[in-house]
């Protein structure tokens, strides 16, 4: 047996708190509105609630099937059916605890030593380290704001003959946007002229606004089989503590990352399944008033930001908007900001760039916006004060 690594080993030290763990702690040490971690105020949709604490109650609490209960693989099958008219099969499907682990696996079933993984900055913080420990390189196009645009020119200069894999996000984590039809036709030309295989974390799908459609990179011709898309009840639920996520893919990639799955958490609580399973099945109204919610959310805080001084930018999606400080004739950095206003507004936000392995935007920052009428409307009022005393 392999002894563990000791605490002070080098891979420990060079893995640092998250940023949005710093702001947490630094918010619940003094108080501040937390604006800054992306976890909604309430408590989650109350019949999901209800029947995961029934099946704790009523059903097995022993080991499920590695690859997850039957009853949510076939929910997610057919949930993507309705709504993404995709044509997955429940044996395609592979439940995980989170869509982190669900990143993890494929990443460790997937990559090999050496191997180039294409990404695009701003990232979520996970993607790098996780492509790092399974062996794989980093390739990262920057994209610029405030359009977030890609090109087929950056792509292309990006990807050599070691490139096997694109990562990516979509909807975007931290910058709202919605990857436009043109975008995601040029990734899928280029996956399948390179012999690309995608990894899609998709977690954000069902929050998207305005009356956008989500549009699943798996579905575009050449997809369907070199395709991993990773999904999140945590975010379709609002209940991000649950940690239920899965991953999507034809049969010769979903046993591989079966396996991998299989030594990281090998399954996920049982009852939590069941309550999922159960969700996925509603009318899908619930979900329609969900979004506009928090589409309504969106506004106010859009809103109430701009009237108090500060320059917001477009969110076609997530539960997180920006704000410019150039564009809103403030001096600071994102950083600087973020550590004033939690010591001189009582707000958390989270640094742009943060979500940048170098040459960071440093003049954006995040904030979220699903919360409670009643704390947004503190938080604006907080941050109001604050830009008005800055000149």
């Amino acid at each position: 047996m392999t002894d563990a690594l000791p605490l002070g080993h080098p891979v420990y030290r060079a893995m640092p708190t998250t940023i949005f763990e710093k702001m947490s702690a630094r918010a619940r040490d003094t108080g501040a509105i937390n604006l800054g971690q992306g976890f909604p105020e309430g408590p989650g949709p109350r019949d999901v609630l209800q029947a995961a604490a029934d099946a704790l109650l009523t059903r097995s609490s022993q080991y499920p099937p590695m690859p997850g209960l039957v009853e949510l693989r076939t929910a997610v099958a057919d949930h993507y059916a309705r709504h993404q008219q995709l044509d997955l099969s429940p044996p395609e499907v592979i439940i995980t605890s989170g869509a982190t682990e669900a990143l993890c696996a494929t990443l460790l079933a997937l990559v090999r030593p050496g191997d180039e993984v294409l990404m695009l900055a701003p990232l979520y913080d996970a993607y790098i380290p996780l492509v790092e420990r399974a062996g794989g390189i980093p390739k990262v196009v920057t994209l610029t704001p405030p359009d977030w645009r890609l090109t087929r020119q950056a792509l292309e200069a990006a990807i050599t003959p070691r490139t096997r894999i694109l990562l990516i996000n979509n909807p975007v984590n931290p910058t709202g946007i919605v990857l436009r039809d043109e975008e995601l036709a040029l990734l899928a030309d280029l996956c399948v002229a390179h012999d690309l295989i995608a990894i899609c974390d998709e977690v954000w799908e069902e929050t998207v606004y305005d009356g956008h459609p989500h549009r699943p990179l798996i579905g575009l011709p050449g997809m369907r089989n070199r395709t991993v898309k990773i999904g999140s009840a945590g975010k379709i639920f609002s209940v991000t503590g649950w940690k239920v996520g899965w991953m999507c893919a034809a049969p010769a990639l979903a046993t591989l990352l079966a396996r991998a799955h299989q030594f990281l958490t090998f399954t996920t609580p049982p009852n939590l399944q069941w309550a999922v399973a159960a969700g996925l099945g509603w009318p899908d109204d619930w979900l329609a008033e969900q979004r506009a919610t928090y589409q309504a959310s969106r506004d106010r805080l859009a809103a109430g930001l701009a009237k108090a001084g500060y320059a917001v930018l477009p969110s076609a999606a997530t539960w997180f908007l920006s704000i410019d400080l150039r564009a809103s004739g403030i001096a600071l950095d994102d950083m600087s900001f973020c550590d004033r206003i939690i010591d001189e507004a009582g707000v958390a936000a989270i640094p742009l760039s943060a979500f940048y392995p170098a040459a960071p935007a440093t003049y954006l920052v995040r904030l979220c916006f699903a919360k409670t009428d009643a704390t947004l409307d503190q938080a604006i009022e907080r941050l109001a004060l604050f830009r008005k005393a800055l000149g």
